[in-house]
């Protein structure tokens, strides 16, 4: 097995900070949390292994609302829905309705292989920190 193909130490702790993570880290965020744990990982490093990760099926890459791209190790299907106050991102595990599906399918001729919504809102701590205007 080539190196390229490996889950190296330098992938595993990538991987070990993006499933403890509490939160979507940018690829930002997981420098700098590498960082404060002691780690002097390269930029390119980082970069490859979050592709090499992605590739693999072991994070998941969301694209959201075009800002940084984040990652999550929950790789299972979900959804997910961000905060248009704090920018907070969680994570929804409803189905869509498989009617819906159908009718999508339909409409565009797709065989529809996977789905992701983005739901945007208000979370419930910053509605109930908002101070009301005057």
């Amino acid at each position: 097995m080539t190196r390229k193909g490996q889950l190296t130490v330098q992938r595993k702790t990538i991987y070990d900070l993006i499933a403890e993570a509490p939160d979507h880290p940018t690829a930002g965020d997981i420098l700098e949390r590498l960082k404060e744990q002691g780690h002097a990982f390269a930029y390119a490093t980082v970069y490859n292994s979050l592709r090499y990760l992605t590739q693999e099926g072991l994070v998941r890459e969301l694209k959201l609302e075009g800002d940084a791209s984040r990652y999550d190790a929950r790789v299972e299907d979900h959804h997910h829905i961000v905060c248009q106050s704090c920018g907070k991102v969680d994570e929804v595990f409803a189905e869509a309705p498989g009617d819906w599906i159908r009718r999508i399918a339909e409409e565009t001729g797709y065989d529809v292989q996977e789905q992701h919504f983005l739901f945007k809102g208000v979370c419930a701590e910053c509605r109930t920190t908002k101070k009301p205007s005057h």
